[in-house]
């Protein structure tokens, strides 16, 4: 079989699922970080947070990719010491909200996470998350005191 009509066959077959809910040995993790030789870190939904390999299918290699913060269906495999598991579904937007349907979505991988979310409670703290997001492709736009624009404004006018 071709390139071409494999990645077809492998897309076809991840976009027409049928939905199905994972079985007992089955986990819902979230993806950390790509390690290479297609091994990702993931994270599960427990309470520790804990962290481990899980490595792609041959199916998915060069088919399909996954990059950071993605939610993949993983199996435990016996073999390795790292890698502790296979990745057999990467849950696409519709997963997560049949899953949360069903109600077998893990609380810790809701979007509201407690310690995720920011509290700016003074000026100084909004202006530094505002220098932290600034677009460093842009040009700086001059920033003017409100004080100075008022003294200038009243000079001309003189």
């Amino acid at each position: 079989m071709s390139r071409v009509l494999r990645r077809k066959h492998v897309l076809k077959e991840m976009m027409e699922d049928d939905f199905e809910l994972p079985t007992e040995k089955q986990q819902i993790v979230r993806v950390v970080s790509s390690r290479g030789n297609n091994l990702h870190e993931v994270e599960t939904a427990t309470a520790d947070e804990e962290h481990f390999l899980a490595s792609m299918p041959n199916k998915f290699r060069k088919n399909v990719w996954v990059k950071r913060g993605n939610y993949v269906l993983v199996e435990p495999i016996e073999e390795g010491d790292k890698v502790k598991a296979e990745i057999c579904k990467i849950l696409s937007a519709e997963h997560v909200k049949e899953y949360i349907k069903a109600g077998i979505w893990p609380k810790q991988f809701s979007k509201k996470r407690e310690h995720e979310e920011v509290d700016v409670d003074s000026d100084e703290e909004a202006n530094v998350d505002l220098s932290l997001m600034r677009n460093r492709n842009r040009p700086a736009l001059a920033e003017v005191d409100s004080d100075e624009e008022d003294d200038n404004s009243t000079s001309d006018e003189e």
